[in-house]
C-alpha cells in the first residue's frame, strides 16, 4: 500500500467501517470489536494536551525515587514535603519479602533494594522497622552491599558509605581520546555517554558529604565490606581490564595536574553544551543527576542558571498521584506517544482531517530537530539533520525509531498545508537513510555503534552501554521507507535483508525496546508486508506459526521481562497485557490471517478486558530501557496498540466488504 491508502481515512471510509460493523449479519467478534474500537477512541481523544501532544506515564522503578533524594541529600536542598512523599511512593512498592524489584512480578533486585533502603532511612524510618529490617536481611543474604552494581556504589561513596578506592577508575582525559581510538566516548551509546562523561568528573574528584547515619546493616561483614576478589586470567578481556583499572587508579595519584584540570574544563563545556532548552541532560533522568553533580563540584553553586534550569527539569520529571505521594519519571515520551496515538486513531477511521490529527500533526512538525550537529553527526557529519527526539525538548539525541514513526503519523493525516508535511518528511527520510549501519539494519540513536570493548569495562556493569542496530528499529525504518515508495530503494533491500538473517530459529525477532519476541515480531511482520513480501513466504509463514503456537488460553498474548535472561522458559510467555496482544495481532492482520481462530481470540480478549471507559489495565511493564536491566511500563502502550489492532481488524472488514461489493 502507499501511504495514503491504508492510514488516510477520510470520512467517507470512517463512515464505510461502521456501516459493515453495524451490519446485521455482523459477526459477534466484529460487533464487539467495533463497539471496543469507539470507546477506545473517545478515551484517547479524551487524553490529548490542548497543544496537541499525548504523554502517558513512563514508569519505571524506585532507583528513581531514592536517587532523587539522595541528590537532594547531597546538594543540601532537601524539604520535608518531597522527602515525605518520595519515601511513602517507595514503600508502597516494596514486596512482601522485604525487596523491591525493577518490573511488576519481577524478582528482588539487590541494588534497587539498596537504594531504597537507604532513602527510607533518610526519611526517617527505623531499621528495627519490620519493613526495613526484612530489607536489610535480604541484602545480606545476597553479598551485602559489595555485590551491587558500581552505580549503587557510587552513590554510597557519595557519602562516604563506600570507598573511592574499592570502584572502578574512570579518569575525565578520556575526552582526549579521538572518535576513531578504542574506548573513546562516542563508542558508547548516547544514553551511556551522557552519563559516563559526568562521571569522569565524579570520579577525578571523589567527593565525601558524610552521610548522617552509618549503614552497616547491609554488610555482611561490616569490618570487611569488600572482599577481595579473584582475579580474572589474563588472556581474558576481563582479566585485561582488571588489571587496566589497577593502573588507572595508580595514575589517578600521580595524574599531571594540567592535563587533568584541562581534560575536566573540557567535560564541563560537553555536559553544558548538552543542556537543553528545558534544562534538562538528554532527556533522561540519569545523565541529568549526574551532570548535575559533577558541575557542582567544578564549581556552578546552586543559583547558577544551569545548575538551577537542571533541577527545575528534574522537578518536571515528578509525577504526584497524590498530594501526599510523589514518583519520578525516568524520561517523558511525548513525541513517541504523539506518534503512536495519532497512527492509533486514525487507523481506527478517525478522519485524516478531524482536529485533534491536525494539532497532533501541527505539534510533530515543529518538534522536528533541524539544527545542524548532535552526537550521531560525529559518524555521519555530512548528513543533514532531520529528525524527530523521544522527548519535549532535545536536539542533540534525534532517534531513528521516533522518526520513522513520525514519518508514519504525519502521513495518515490531510493537513492544510501539504507542502510542510512534504518537506519536513523528505528531510527526515534523508536523515533516517543516511544513518543506516554497515550491516544494513538501523540502531536507535547512532550509526555503526557495535564495538563491544565498552561492554567488558568493570565500571559497565548494568544495563546496554552500546546501541548496535535492533530488529524492532529496523522494520519500523523499512515500513517507512516503504510507505514512501522506497521499497526496493537499497536501503530498504539492505534492511529487509538483515531482517529475514535475523529471524530466529523459532520464527519470532528478537524485540530491544519493547517486550520481547512479541514485540520484534509483531514490528517485522507487518514492515516485511509493507515492503512487498508475500504473506505466504516462509519466513512469514515461521512467524505466524510461533505466535499461534505461545497465544495464552484467555486468547490474549504476553511475554515477561525474564525473556530477556531465561529464553526458552519465557520466550512469548507471560501473563496476558493489552499492548502485547495488539502486537501479535498487528503481525497477524499484516500476515492476512484476519479470519484465523488466533486472530479472533486476540479481538474478543481486548474487547473482553476493555474498561468502560475506553481504556485498559496493565501493570506489567512491556518497554524496556536496556533488556532485563531497566525496563518501563508506558502508560498509554494500554491505549494506542489495541486501538490501533481493532482499527485494522475492524477496517480490513470494511475493505474486503468493498471488494465484495466492487
Amino acid at each position: 500500500m502507499t501511504a495514503t491508502t491504508q492510514g488516510s481515512n477520510g470520512p467517507a471510509r470512517a463512515e464505510a467501517l461502521k456501516a459493515t460493523a453495524a451490519a446485521k449479519d455482523a459477526p459477534a467478534v466484529l460487533t464487539a470489536a467495533d463497539a471496543a474500537r469507539e470507546r477506545a477512541v473517545g478515551h484517547l481523544l479524551s487524553r490529548q494536551d490542548a497543544a496537541g501532544w499525548w504523554k502517558g506515564d513512563l514508569e519505571t522503578n524506585v532507583t528513581m525515587d531514592a536517587e532523587d533524594l539522595l541528590l537532594r541529600q547531597f546538594l543540601g536542598i532537601g524539604d520535608d514535603r518531597t522527602l515525605a512523599a518520595a519515601a511513602r511512593w517507595i514503600r508502597s512498592q516494596q514486596l512482601e519479602d522485604g525487596t523491591w524489584n525493577t518490573f511488576h512480578g519481577g524478582p528482588g533486585d539487590l541494588s534497587t533494594t539498596i537504594e531504597a533502603y537507604v532513602a527510607l532511612k533518610l526519611a526517617g524510618d527505623d531499621p528495627d522497622a519490620p519493613h526495613m529490617a526484612s530489607a536489610a536481611q535480604w541484602v545480606r543474604e545476597q553479598g551485602g552491599i559489595a555485590k551491587s552494581r558500581v552505580f549503587t556504589r557510587i552513590w554510597l561513596a557519595l557519602f562516604g558509605w563506600w570507598k573511592w578506592d574499592d570502584l572502578p577508575e574512570l579518569p575525565p582525559e578520556v575526552m582526549y581520546l579521538p572518535p576513531w581510538f578504542p574506548l573513546n566516548i562516542y563508542q558508547f551509546g548516547s544514553w551511556a555517554r551522557q552519563t559516563i562523561v559526568p562521571l569522569t568528573v565524579v570520579s577525578a574528584k571523589r567527593p565525601v558529604r558524610q552521610g548522617p547515619f552509618p549503614i552497616d546493616e547491609l554488610h555482611t561483614d561490616a569490618a570487611h565490606p569488600n572482599p577481595p576478589q579473584e582475579p580474572a586470567p589474563v588472556n581474558t578481556w576481563d582479566g585485561f581490564f582488571q588489571r587496566l583499572d589497577k593502573a588507572l587508579h595508580k595514575y589517578h595519584k600521580v595524574a599531571f595536574r594540567p592535563l587533568r584540570k584541562s581534560a575536566l574544563k573540557k567535560a564541563a563545556a560537553w555536559i553544558v553544551e548538552r543542556q537543553e532548552n528545558d534544562g534538562c541532560f538528554g532527556g533522561i533522568q540519569p545523565p541529568a543527576v549526574y551532570s548535575i553533580i559533577a558541575l557542582h563540584l567544578l564549581g556552578y553553586d546552586l543559583n547558577h542558571p544551569v545548575i538551577k534550569a537542571g533541577l527545575q527539569a528534574l522537578d518536571d520529571f515528578a509525577i504526584w498521584p497524590d498530594e501526599d505521594t510523589r514518583m519520578i519519571e525516568a524520561c517523558q515520551s511525548p513525541v513517541w506517544d504523539t506518534c503512536l496515538a495519532t497512527i492509533a486513531l486514525a487507523d481506527a477511521g478517525l478522519p485524516a482531517d478531524h482536529e485533534a490529527l491536525l494539532r497532533a500533526a501541527d505539534w510533530m512538525l515543529d518538534e522536528q530537530v533541524t539544527k545542524p550537529g548532535g552526537d550521531w553527526a560525529v559518524r555521519r557529519p555530512q548528513l543533514a539533520s532531520g529528525g524527530w527526539a523521544f522527548e519535549f525538548e532535545n536536539d542533540t539525541y534525534p532517534d531513528t525509531d521516533d522518526t520513522a514513526e513520525v514519518i508514519l503519523a504525519l502521513r495518515r493525516v490531510e493537513h492544510p498545508d501539504p507542502a510542510r508535511v512534504d518537506a519536513a518528511v523528505e528531510k527526515a527520510v534523508r536523515w533516517t537513510a543516511g544513518m543506516q549501519s554497515k550491516n544494513g539494519a538501523w540502531g536507535a540513536f547512532d550509526a555503526d555503534n557495535t564495538s563491544v570493548l565498552p561492554t567488558k569495562l568493570p565500571f559497565c556493569d548494568f544495563g546496554e552501554v552500546i546501541d548496535p542496530p535492533s530488529a524492532d528499529v529496523t522494520a519500523h525504518v523499512v515500513e517507512m521507507l516503504a510507505r514512501e515508495g522506497l521499497a526496493n530503494d537499497p536501503h530498504a533491500r539492505r534492511g529487509i535483508a538483515w531482517l529475514l538473517a535475523e529471524q530466529e530459529p523459532s520464527g519470532a525477532w528478537f524485540g530491544r525496546w519493547g517486550v520481547n519476541y512479541v514485540y520484534g515480531t509483531g514490528s517485522v511482520v507487518p514492515a516485511l508486508v509493507e515492503a512487498g513480501l508475500p504473506t505466504s513466504h516462509p519466513a512469514i509463514r515461521r512467524a505466524v506459526s510461533w505466535l499461534e503456537s505461545v497465544q495464552n488460553d484467555d486468547g490474549g498474548w504476553g511475554e515477561d521481562l525474564r525473556s530477556y535472561k531465561y529464553v526458552k522458559e519465557w520466550s512469548g510467555r507471560g501473563e496476558s497485557t493489552a499492548s502485547q496482544t495488539a502486537w501479535a495481532l498487528l503481525a497477524l492482520l499484516a500476515a492476512g490471517e484476519r479470519e484465523s481462530k488466533a486472530t479472533e481470540r486476540g479481538i474478543e480478549f481486548l474487547a473482553r478486558t476493555q474498561n468502560e471507559d475506553g481504556s485498559w489495565d496493565e501493570p506489567y511493564f512491556t518497554g524496556t530501557g536496556f533488556p532485563w536491566d531497566f525496563s518501563i511500563n508506558y502508560h498509554l502502550y494500554r491505549q494506542v496498540f489495541p486501538l490501533t489492532a481493532l482499527g485494522r481488524y475492524v477496517g480490513s472488514a470494511g475493505e474486503a466488504g468493498e471488494e465484495a461489493g466492487a
